[in-house]
């Protein structure tokens, strides 16, 4: 494998976590909302999946961000008896997106991403030092 080819998969690395952290942000930017009408669901929290994909160009697998899947664990209830969206009990429903694991899980595609972008950078470097001995 050339180092153009590692650059290319690692490039694939840093999209891959780009769209993860896109999903994870729109999670959290509706951790606070809420169903319109009563007996609604609010917002449900979307899970990221990943695909490879053998990229013939390059001759190597790649990875991909797959379609996102919707969270199907249980919606949080909170009482709210004058909210619109409250039931007959005086309860509306609460997305089922948690802070805190939205917040680790975007420190983990921060830390994925700058893997990735370490290997890019190494890469560039071995290839400078390479064409700097092929000069001599």
């Amino acid at each position: 494998m050339d180092l153009m080819t590692s650059m290319n998969i690692a490039v694939s690395g840093l999209k891959a976590q780009g769209g993860r952290m896109r999903v994870i942000a729109e999670n959290i930017a509706n951790v606070n909302s809420t169903a319109q009408t009563p007996n609604g669901d609010p917002y449900q929290r979307k899970i990221v999946t990943f695909e490879q994909e053998l990229d013939k160009e390059l001759g190597a697998m790649i990875v991909k961000v797959g379609r996102p899947v919707r969270d199907t664990s249980d919606f949080g209830m909170k009482f709210m008896p004058s909210h619109p969206a409250a039931d007959e009990n005086g309860y509306i429903k609460t997305p089922n997106v948690n802070g805190l694991i939205e917040s680790m899980d975007m420190r983990e595609a921060q830390r994925s991403y700058e893997a990735n972008l370490s290997v890019i950078q190494t890469s560039r470097s071995m290839i400078t030092r390479t064409i700097d001995l092929l000069r001599r």
